[in-house]
């Protein structure tokens, strides 16, 4: 009668196979301590082949040792060379990470474009804050071509501009001159990358 893998004990550490868990399990039964000790050491440089390229890995050879303690469940009595790691903290799950929740008026401007606007709005008049302006209304108006294509406008970004700056910076469209927008295949160009992809395929096709 064929046996499948569901039918078979549930394995603690699968990455290293049946075979290897029928070794430590082996071991479990061998009553004399020293055969013991030399069974889990050639138990341990098995293991270490199967992974050659973690072996420059500073605590790979404690993470051995740590999963050999787990394969056996913590029951195998030798000699380890590190203090084994607790079962409840090698499992413990890490806590989980304060996200920073910034408030941000215009979201397809992002918070580290808002954070140079508001740098704009304290900076003396001179070239350093000219050459600053230029390059956020350059890129006020990329970030609306990219994620808000239909309200992407010329007087739009700056307005937008004025509002951040509290009117102290006030572009005229007459002298100012915004780069050209890129064309990217993400968020608001996603329909366009679709059509250049039907296009491309097409070519291919024919």
């Amino acid at each position: 009668m064929m046996e499948y893998n569901t039918q078979r004990k549930k394995l603690p550490m699968p990455e290293y196979g049946r075979g290897i868990q029928n070794m430590v399990d082996y071991a479990l039964t061998l009553t004399d301590r020293a055969e013991r000790q030399r069974c889990a050491n050639t138990i341990i440089s098995i293991m270490g082949n199967m992974f050659p390229h973690l072996r420059d890995v500073s605590d790979f050879g404690h993470k051995l040792w740590d999963h050999l303690a787990v394969m056996s469940n913590y029951q195998l009595d030798i000699d380890y060379p590190y203090e084994i790691t607790p079962a409840e903290k090698l499992h413990a799950r890490p806590k989980p990470m304060a996200y920073p929740m910034k408030r941000i008026r215009y979201r397809h401007y992002g918070y580290m474009l808002e954070t140079f606007l508001h740098r704009i709005k304290d900076m003396e008049d001179g070239p350093k804050r000219d050459a600053l302006v230029r390059l956020v209304a350059n890129q006020m108006k990329q970030s609306l071509y990219t994620w808000n294509r239909d309200a992407m406008d010329d007087e739009k970004v700056v307005a937008d501009l004025a509002y951040y700056t509290g009117g102290k910076v006030l572009l005229d469209l007459k002298t100012f001159r915004f780069a050209s927008v890129q064309n990217r295949s993400f968020g608001g160009n996603q329909h366009s990358a679709s059509r250049q992809m039907r296009r491309n395929n097409r070519r291919r096709n024919n």
